[in-house]
């Protein structure tokens, strides 16, 4: 059964996009969109006219059993603007259905919670490598094709953070192979394209391995895919040694109190820097500082190569130091 009012809300435009197309072809069903659903708003550019979204709610449907208001860019509308609408989440039409669409600011509290205890609240946040995952497995579950396994691990690997991409390949492979067909890898690679950009720590997380290949293979897709420059892959590597050294020498038990050292949310990073700061040790930390600093001169000149090849450089460097830790550990 459909609620009467929606907020479609998370992190990636494209996902929120691809879940309001879901949600309006569920609601309107086989009615004729023309017909049924009202747009408000939509660019950044647009004044959001709180009195024309009430009046679109309580005006009942003509010719039609049911009205649609659909509020784009919804983290626009003002504080002041909240009581009017929260009204009429309480009180809706049964005609009427709202389709608030998060996006140009965080969409007011009040409202979320209105929405919450009448509507419904549709997340689609990924910036979790957990909600990620989540949101892949769900999106395969319903999708017009099934990939084996290991068709659905390469797929997730290949878009990395780009799951805006998910919906064009997956019907792309229901038009090549028909609707419920089983894919397998070989069936898959050909509709792949250019590989999506991966999240930060995928870098961090194979330099602190000693596996120079797949840190460097994240590297490119770092900076081709996800178009981050020299300078910003610096940063994350210099953030990601700073934490070990603030924790070097610390007399700390629990990722919970490294994360607190750190002032950090989350004790699974506190607990990851701790543990890798203790895995180097000061020397190999030091180092890492010293070559992460003359990296830093290298990408604005000092040596005169290619930012690229200085970063390059630097995490095959970075890499090494960690490889050889781990085969003295082992002796």
């Amino acid at each position: 059964m459909s609620a009467s009012s929606y907020l479609v809300r998370g992190d990636d435009a494209s996902l929120v996009a691809q879940e309001v197309r879901a949600l309006l072809a569920d609601v309107v069903g086989d009615r004729d969109r023309s017909l049924v659903v009202e747009e408000i708003g939509g660019g950044p550019g647009d004044d959001i006219n709180v009195g024309a979204v009430v009046d679109a709610c309580l005006t009942p449907p003509f010719l039609i059993d049911q009205r649609v208001v659909v509020v784009r860019e919804a983290g626009r509308l003002l504080t002041a603007d909240v009581p009017r609408l929260v009204e009429v989440v309480n009180d809706p039409l049964p005609s009427t259905v709202l389709i608030l669409v998060g996006g140009g600011g965080a969409v007011p509290a009040a409202l979320v919670k209105a929405i919450t205890a009448a509507g419904k609240v549709i997340d689609v946040s990924v910036n979790r490598p957990g909600d990620r995952k989540a949101w892949l497995h769900e999106h395969l579950r319903h999708a017009p094709v099934k990939l084996e396994p290991q068709a659905a691990q390469l797929l997730g690997q290949h878009v990395g953070e780009d799951l805006g991409r998910v919906e064009g390949l997956l019907g792309a492979l229901a038009a090549a192979y028909g609707p419920g067909a089983r894919i397998s890898v070989a069936d898959l690679e050909p509709y792949l394209g250019e590989a999506g950009t991966v999240a930060r720590y995928e870098i961090t997380d194979a330099i602190d391995r000693g596996d120079a290949a797949a840190a460097l293979g994240v590297l490119h897709r770092m900076t081709e895919a996800g178009g981050l420059s020299a300078v910003e892959v610096l940063f994350s590597l210099h953030r990601h040694y700073a934490n070990m050294l603030a924790l070097d020498g610390a007399t700390i038990s629990s990722g919970e109190e490294a994360a607190q050292q750190l002032s950090v949310s989350s004790a699974f990073v506190g607990k990851k820097a701790l543990e890798q700061s203790r895995r180097l040790g000061s020397a190999r930390i030091g180092h890492a500082i010293e070559l992460l600093a003359d990296a830093d001169l290298d990408v604005k000149g000092a040596s005169g190569l290619p930012p690229e090849l200085v970063v390059e450089i630097l995490v095959a460097r970075l890499s090494r130091q960690t490889r050889q830790r781990a085969s003295t550990s082992r002796r």
